[in-house]
């Protein structure tokens, strides 16, 4: 798995203060490993927490968010089936899709008669 450089100059110090050199990074307050499960279940609490509808917030959702980013800023969408590990880029063209909102806004910066 790769790990951004920038991501990287700001973990390192981070987990060595920690006194962390290998294991997981990501803990709960037992020291176990999170799980996905205890994932959905804190970001849960967070969507009450902030107002924010919670069946819009789930684990998934940042992982479609990286694939949609990934896509407008570098279009490669066979490098980006890579990186999320699909083994053929059909199951990544369902983050080619856009929403009706997209392709509105889409149609009316295209479109200027």
């Amino acid at each position: 798995m790769y790990f951004p450089e920038g991501l990287r100059r700001e973990a390192l110090p981070w987990l060595e203060a920690e006194g962390r050199s290998t294991g997981f990074i990501f803990r709960n307050r037992q020291g176990s490993p999170i799980t996905p499960r205890g994932i959905h279940s804190q970001l849960k609490c967070l969507a009450r927490r902030y107002g924010i509808p919670e069946k819009t917030v789930y684990p998934h959702s940042f992982r479609h968010r990286f694939a949609i980013n990934f896509l407008d800023k570098f279009n490669d969408i066979s490098l980006l089936a890579d990186l999320l590990g699909h083994d053929s880029v059909e199951t990544t063209k369902i983050y080619l899709a856009k929403t009706s909102e997209e392709q509105r806004r889409l149609v009316d910066a295209i479109v200027t008669w």
